[in-house]
């Protein structure tokens, strides 16, 4: 089927909303599952560079939940290239609706590669990404490139359904593509002393020694299953999975649960840019 010219008209509906300080909140349109979104600048003395995308569209005769957290780092133009693209690059996968797998697999690859080729007009920065794709409210399919983390709740117990790519866990990786792992400069594991992620989206000057590459994992939703937390580690560094959800399920409003999360991370003294999306299930 040619799902992209089917796709085109509702392409607009996937640009989430940036900005330095935001939040919102929808719901399905079948379904009674609500999201909400809190958004933070943290404490650097740059502009914000997380961006997201919380959504529901309609595509042949399917709805479909779309949520990414988008951390970039030196720069925030391939996080908006991110937001603007990544989804979208899955979604006219011809093969999405029968192996999602391979699909997103795919499109991470293909956009990275966009992102290396605009070099000159995106700069050398990077992102991560992670993303989750609801069908139907019935199959979540969540993958991700760097540490920003999507965790599952499963009658109130959490569940990561993504890998932190961290310079420690992946060094035999590194080093075989010739580069290093220092905690110098800081105390902070860094690819070649500087990025502290393994994988990455962009980062075209240390593209030979990283990964961009998702992982990719899959759950049925069942009524075991209330809510979905997505975030960027700034939430995650100050905040233990269960902890996330312990906070959020104590209100059955998803956008007040999202800003509850952000204010702890800040409370706790979190000084990075903060993201965080919500999803009840139930």
């Amino acid at each position: 089927m040619d799902l992209f010219c089917c796709f085109k008209a509702s392409y607009s509906q996937l640009i989430g909303v940036h900005s330095s300080s935001n939040s919102g909140k929808g719901r399905s349109h079948e379904r009674l599952v609500k999201y909400g979104f809190s958004l933070l600048k943290g404490k650097a003395n740059h502009p914000m560079e997380d961006y997201h995308v919380a959504k529901f569209v309609k595509i042949e005769g399917h709805e479909l939940g779309l949520f990414a957290i988008y951390d970039g780092h030196l720069g925030d133009s391939v996080p908006a290239y991110l937001q603007k693209h990544l989804l979208h690059n899955i979604l006219k996968e011809e093969e999405f609706w029968v192996d999602p797998n391979r699909s997103i697999s795919k499109a991470y690859e293909k956009t990275d590669q966009a992102i290396l080729s605009h070099s000159s007009d995106l700069g050398l920065g990077g992102s991560t990404a992670v993303t989750a794709i609801l069908i139907n409210g019935q199959r979540l399919w969540v993958a991700n490139v760097g540490d920003s983390r999507a965790v599952l709740s499963r009658g109130g117990q959490a569940v990561q359904m993504s890998t932190d790519h961290e310079p420690s866990t992946e060094r035999g990786s590194i080093e075989n593509r010739g580069g290093f792992v220092s905690n110098m400069p800081g105390d902070v594991p860094r690819v070649n002393g500087q990025l502290a992620v393994s994988r990455a989206f962009g980062d075209k000057s240390l593209k030979t020694h990283l990964r961009s590459d998702p992982d990719i994992q899959d759950a049925t939703v069942d009524v075991n299953t209330d809510i979905l937390i997505i975030a960027s580690d700034g939430l995650w560094k100050v905040m233990a999975n269960q902890e996330a959800v312990d906070i959020a399920r104590k209100t059955r409003d998803p956008l007040k649960a999202a800003k509850h999360l952000t204010a702890e991370a800040v409370k706790r003294d979190s000084k990075d840019d903060i993201s965080c999306i919500v999803v009840r299930f139930r």
